[in-house]
């Protein structure tokens, strides 16, 4: 299973990017798909999560400006941000939990990261 993440970029604060990612590879189920992020020193955090049957939860600091959405069926997930600030520069990274075949416990696949910029 691999997850290839892109749309990550540099853009003014204010502006806005939509992040996209694929998960190529045999997968037999997927629980929920996420974002997370990490910037330098800090720890990855969670910027949302969409399950299965998409239900969605957000972090505080992009509520309200971020929207994700997911289409299972086409193992592709999306993470709309507007209204960019300096502080959501970090890596984005797309997660799944999920399960590479039907007796297989549900595993956490990451894919390698997108780097968005945000300059004031």
């Amino acid at each position: 299973v691999q997850l290839q993440a892109s749309g990550g970029g540099l853009v003014q604060a204010g502006g806005s990017l939509r992040l996209s990612c694929v998960v190529s590879g045999s997968i037999a189920s997927i629980n929920s798909m996420a974002w997370y992020r990490q910037a330098p020193g800090n720890q990855r955090e969670l910027v949302a999560r969409i399950s299965s049957v998409g239900t969605t939860n957000y972090a505080d600091s992009v509520l309200g400006r971020s929207t994700i959405s997911g289409v299972n069926a086409k193992k592709t997930v999306y993470l709309q941000m507007n209204s960019l600030k300096p502080e959501d520069t970090a890596v984005y990274y797309c997660t799944i939990y999920g399960s590479a075949r039907k007796t297989s416990p549900l595993t956490n696949y990451w894919g390698q990261g997108t780097q968005v910029t945000v300059s004031s």
